[in-house]
């Protein structure tokens, strides 16, 4: 680059719109998109690394796909060559390819190859990124609007991570203008701009979630606006009106948003909601949708969820089409609309789609020859006696008699089953009885002879090395981590900690479910980290669950140090609280790891309702007095309320939790299962060295002598036995409230 060159540059920079001169530079000037890139996000960690694999950003105009992309460009250490592909061709593949290989053969140097609009490109054009893209001479970073399952050719959608941008929140345009009346270098710092709150309500309401929109009108209200006698820009509701006067619809006819909004139209009339199907009716018409294309979904629809609930759904349908041929645009809204309210309140019935079940018969089941009774019998009455037996339905009362119309082999077989709702109400009784009628002229012989807001490519090697942690866990405890996550219902880009990850069961199971966003562990021991640390090297380095070796009590500050901006999206856990002596503090410090409804799932043993040892022995092999002593040393230990383990039940942990500012929805379940009494586990049990166990927890209520006995007879009835087991959880899913 010269000197023309470069003054050409800055000059071209410095008169660029202000939505490009505002394009932020670093992550943390990147506003929005949290769900994708906000702390503790695989793709923030995968930026902040330099370790990027194929990408796909997808999602509506001025979510910052590009952004994103130039972002990653100014952070990477690899070469990043960006392409317009509305503009672009094979040729120039091509030469990014050739430039591409010179790097890597040359200096071992990555190239990223970003291309905009990426959906623009056809299949011979993205055929011929396929082969660099899969040998790594090239990173794919791709931008579309377009949803690439579509758009985008299947084999660089499935070597590739796609994250899914969504239109920006009100705040996040607030913060945008906020950026831009204060950046002196690049925004409107350097000039006095008053704004109005009213001006700002509505640029941030038309702007529709689109910041290039929202900067654009921006820039044109500054512009225009000459200033005051004090030298300030009065930006004022009537200005910001005439920048941005109308409300853009995303709403291409041929994409996404034109099959989505159809979509919830369709599902707005169908679930009988004549408010939602209004507006899903005006965003299309608004947007210039085809009438007659709306028209002909509703006479679809008519027949298919309507049908015989309201026979006349159809007719009026038809003729609020005719009619809108008649009058047109903008009259023709009127018999739309119409047509639209008597669909969304008429009775709904899907019993035409017997049809399909009578198609699925013909397609599987073996043809079968047409009744003699049912055939023409114009032509071969005499010769075979086609048409003989059947009965004349006219020539009998209420012009209807049973016999048979289907082949023999589906004689007794039901298609259509009408609904309860409109007129298909009025006829269900008539329909069953002639059917009744049918199958009795069946039986005695009267017919005739007859005849289902981010996607990850498939990872065999992650897959079988997940599941193997699966299989070393046992079938309860997996039936009890199945519970707990059904109760979060997580999305792919949230951010997850399992409270208590010793064994990793949880938190194995929150890699599989969140590839896109983030898995923490916490364990109490060195020995446990180092255990998971250890396993968790199997997996890729950027989907490793981050393991703290962190006391419960010390999490919350110890991350708040670490990481000040991370929040989780869900916390999760086993047997987190329940021996721990201060539950009300640690369920305070953990309260400000989660956002405003925020999910914590957690499932507790509760040990004052589990096993007793004395209950495992018929009461025959005990001596009264004796069995009558240890069952009251039990029960004084379970009911030990100096005891942080046992002195708490489940409405009292409860209780605690909605004290720290949740929400709780519990349930407390009684399971009974099979354990094996080995030698190791009776060794745990009275283990005189170890304070916690089962002996010297009873050691304060009964005497060595009687402690003895137990032992004994322990390990002679119940050794290398099979006993059952019944443990009381507690299970609960509570959301963060305040």
């Amino acid at each position: 680059m010269d000197l023309f060159d470069h003054h050409r540059d800055r000059q071209i920079e410095a008169q660029a719109p202000l939505a490009a001169r505002l394009r932020p530079r670093t992550l943390d000037e990147f506003v929005g998109q949290d769900a994708v890139v906000g702390p503790g996000r695989l793709l923030r960690r995968a930026i902040q690394a330099d370790q990027l694999s194929s990408l796909i950003f997808y999602g509506p105009p001025g979510t910052g796909k590009t952004t994103l992309a130039r972002i990653i460009a100014n952070t990477t250490s690899a070469h990043f060559i960006a392409i317009n592909a509305v503009l672009a061709g094979v040729k120039d593949i091509r030469e990014a390819i050739a430039q591409a290989q010179d790097l890597r053969g040359q200096y071992e140097r990555r190239t990223i190859l970003f291309i905009d609009e990426v959906h623009r490109f056809n299949k011979a054009q993205q055929d011929a990124l396929l082969p660099w893209v899969e040998n790594g001479t090239v990173i794919l970073i791709g931008a579309t609007t377009e949803n690439p399952f579509f758009e985008v050719n299947k084999a660089l959608v499935s070597r590739s991570r796609v994250f899914q941008l969504k239109s920006l929140e009100a705040e996040d345009l607030r913060r945008v203008v906020h950026q831009a009346l204060t950046d002196r270098e690049r925004g409107y710092g350097h000039k006095s701009v008053q704004m109005d709150k009213a001006a700002l309500d509505h640029l941030v309401n038309v702007a529709n979630g689109d910041a290039r929109a929202l900067l654009n009108a921006l820039e044109l209200a500054v512009e225009t606006t000459p200033p005051n006698d004090r030298g300030t820009i009065p930006i004022t509701l009537a200005v910001a009106e005439d920048s941005i006067q109308q409300r853009a619809v995303l709403y291409d006819k041929e994409g996404d948003a034109h099959f989505d909004t159809i979509s919830a139209f369709i599902k707005s009339v169908r679930g009988s909601d004549p408010d939602a199907a209004l507006y899903w009716l005006a965003r299309m018409v608004y947007a210039g949708e085809n009438p007659r294309y709306i028209f002909r979904r509703l006479v679809i629809l008519a027949s298919e969820d309507i049908g015989l609930g309201d026979p006349q759904a159809v007719t009026v349908v038809t003729s609020c089409a005719a009619a809108f041929d008649r009058v047109g645009m903008p009259e023709g809204r009127y018999p739309l609309a119409q047509a639209t309210l008597y669909l969304a309140t008429a009775p709904k019935s899907n019993s035409v789609m017997a049809f399909f079940d009578a198609l699925a018969a013909v397609e599987t089941e073996q043809q079968q020859d047409v009744p003699n009774p049912l055939r023409d019998p114009s032509r071969d009455k005499e010769g075979f006696g086609h048409g003989q037996g059947y009965l004349y339905p006219h020539a009998y009362r209420d012009h209807w008699v049973a016999q048979q119309y289907l082949p023999q082999g589906l004689q007794g077989q039901v298609f259509y089953q009408p609904s309860d709702q409109g007129y298909e109400a009025s006829i269900r009784i008539q329909v069953a009885q002639q059917r009744e009628a049918q199958l009795a002229a069946l039986v005695e012989g009267g017919a005739g002879p007859g005849e289902a807001l981010t996607y990850s490519p498939e990872d065999p090697a992650r897959d079988r090395w997940l599941q193997r942690t699966l299989t070393q866990t046992g079938e309860r405890l997996a039936e009890l981590r199945d519970r707990l996550f059904s109760a979060l219902n997580l999305q792919r880009h949230q951010v997850v900690l399992d409270l208590n990850a010793r064994s990793g069961l949880l938190t194995w199971e929150a890699v599989r479910q969140v590839p896109e966003g983030g898995v923490y562990g916490r364990v109490d021991t060195a020995q446990d980290a180092a255990a998971l640390q250890e396993q968790a090297t199997g997996l890729p380095e950027l989907v490793r669950p981050q393991i703290l070796h962190i006391p419960l009590l010390e999490l919350a500050s110890t991350l708040a140090q670490r990481e000040p901006a991370l929040r989780f999206d869900a916390l999760i856990g086993r047997n987190v609280l329940g021996a721990l002596a201060e539950k009300a503090a640690a369920l305070g410090s953990l309260a400000p790891l989660l956002p405003r409804h925020g999910t914590l799932a957690l499932a507790e043993v509760v040990p004052r309702h589990t096993q007793r040892l004395s209950a495992l022995l018929p009461e025959t092999q005990l001596d009264g007095k004796w069995r009558d002593r240890w069952q009251s040393a039990e029960t004084a230990l379970y009911t030990d309320d100096a005891n942080p383990r046992f002195n708490w039940q489940s409405p009292d942990l409860v209780a605690l939790i909605e004290a720290a500012g949740f929400t709780v929805d519990w349930t407390e379940t009684l399971q009974t299962s099979e354990i094996w009494v080995g030698k190791g586990l009776c060794d745990r049990w009275f283990n005189v060295a170890n304070p916690t166990s089962y002996r010297n927890q009873l050691a304060a209520q009964l005497p060595a002598s009687d402690l003895d006995a137990i032992e004994k007879l322990i390990r002679r009835e119940l050794q290398n036995q099979t006993v059952p087991w019944q443990t009381t959880l507690l299970f609960l899913t509570a959301q963060k409230s305040i």
